[in-house]
């Protein structure tokens, strides 16, 4: 209790500070400027990693910087500094001044709409402080590897454990008389090893994050987690090319919807380079399926009272019965679209997608035989014709069972297809993300194997 005290006390004055350099540095732009935005983050912290139960590095972390948007005459100029003397901030204001007399005229330019802004800003539950010593930063990363070379001696090397614990602080104010500011913390432990079977190596892991110490796994979960990962991965076939059903596990599924988030975006769409262009008010998903934005969501990993740009957060519906609602606008991208912004610079805050109910192993008995992807990678991609083609790792599944891992695939299709087509999505919710959703079945895919 007296250590949290102390971080607390600490943390109030660090944020006092820095809400004395945000009120300093707007003070010298005014009259200067038609309008002014600053914002000042600061994350102080810890990084350990072991390898074999050895300390490999301590790390700690103390790192600020201030940045603020001028407007003049609809032109923009952004300066920023790490040094926070008073001299410093009145040079970077300056420096942002002179930029903005070259920049050119941008009638959508200037501070977000006073009306839209987080003059009152609601606690979150965000802050968990722990003042966490190295000795017991290392004991943590240790065990959760330990756990994870234990399991089984097929595992024969290991890239370590790590443990991570810091507490930011975010300030943020502008010319209309906003100045808000929050404290966040964020912990986590992870472990990664190395699998050896038959000439074959595969790797994986696994990791457990949090806003408090009391809401991560274990160290030993982590360690049999991330044990069971890498094991499942040994021996993997390659598979002919075919067509096939997909589930894309929880883990991965998150990024199908991440795709969407590219797509709606404010600036995808005034630059006409999104292929969800026309569809505003359209139906893009099943008619079952819904998307939740939980921006205030308690202890919630992507939560937050205002947006970058200090617009106040907002729970919304961005999918409502498979119809796309709403687009994601920045104070720039509404203006730019004639409309408000929706409180999304810097991104969105805790997307929630239902699932219908169904746990992992009954979607792969709906499924039958086809391919559970596990791992994606490369960036293919296409945002402005929606084309998808990525390389995968899974396992391949017939009579609704697991039969082996398969590596070496590329799986293809047409993200509008391929969101249309959703058959149902599962109940094992992935809560470590700003998207959570379940795992995602798919009634066909192009698999392009050997």
């Amino acid at each position: 209790m007296a250590v949290a005290m102390k971080v607390n006390t600490q943390v109030a004055q660090q944020r006092q500070v820095l809400e004395q350099a945000v009120s300093q540095a707007l003070e010298l732009a005014k009259g200067k400027s038609d309008g002014a935005e600053v914002a000042v983050s600061k994350t102080t912290g810890i990084s350990v990693s072991t390898r074999y139960g050895e300390v490999e590095n301590v790390e700690f972390n103390s790192d600020g910087a201030l940045g603020i948007t001028v407007y003049h005459q609809n032109r923009k100029g952004s300066a920023s500094s790490t040094d926070l003397s008073p001299d410093a901030i009145a040079r970077t204001v300056q420096a942002a001044l002179d930029i903005a007399r070259y920049t050119s005229p941008d009638p959508y330019a200037g501070v977000a709409d006073k009306e839209l802004l987080a003059f009152d800003a609601p606690d979150l539950d965000l802050f968990h402080p722990t003042e966490i010593d190295p000795e017991r930063a290392i004991e943590l990363a240790a065990r959760a590897e330990n756990a994870s070379l234990n399991v089984d001696k097929r595992i024969t090397n290991t890239e370590g454990g790590s443990f991570n614990s810091h507490y930011g602080i975010k300030v943020f104010g502008n010319s209309h008389g906003m100045l808000q500011s929050y404290c966040s913390t964020r912990h986590s432990l992870s472990s990664c090893v190395i699998a050896e079977e038959n000439g074959d190596m595969e790797r994986d892991y696994a990791y457990t994050i949090g806003r408090a110490m009391e809401d991560l796994k274990s160290p030993e979960w982590v360690g049999a987690d991330c044990a069971r990962r890498t094991l499942s991965r040994l021996s993997p076939r390659k598979l002919s090319t075919m067509k096939a059903p997909v589930i894309f596990a929880n883990e991965v599924a998150t990024g199908l919807f991440g795709h969407l988030v590219g797509a709606i975006a404010g600036g995808a769409v005034y630059r006409k380079s999104t292929f969800l262009l026309d569809s505003l008010g359209k139906q893009i998903l099943p008619d079952w399926l819904t998307i939740e934005e939980h921006p205030h969501l308690l202890k919630g990993l992507a939560s937050t009272p205002f947006d970058s740009e200090g617009v106040r957060t907002e729970r919304r519906d961005i999918i409502k019965g498979g119809v796309l609602q709403q687009w994601l606008l920045t104070n720039y991208s509404a203006r730019k679209l004639g409309l408000k912004s929706t409180g999304h610079a810097g991104g969105i805050h805790n997307w929630r997608i239902a699932g219908q109910g169904l746990g992992f192993e009954e979607m792969l008995k709906q499924m039958g035989t086809g391919l559970v992807v596990t791992e994606l990678m490369g960036q293919g991609v296409s945002g402005i014709t929606g084309d998808y083609s990525r390389g995968a790792a899974g396992f391949w599944v017939e009579n609704g069972e697991i039969q082996y891992p398969v590596s070496e695939i590329t799986i293809a299709g047409n993200l509008k297809d391929m969101w249309r087509e959703i058959v149902t999505i599962g109940n094992d919710i992935e809560t470590r993300s700003n998207i959570q959703c379940g795992s995602v079945l798919l009634p066909e895919m192009k698999i392009a194997g050997q």
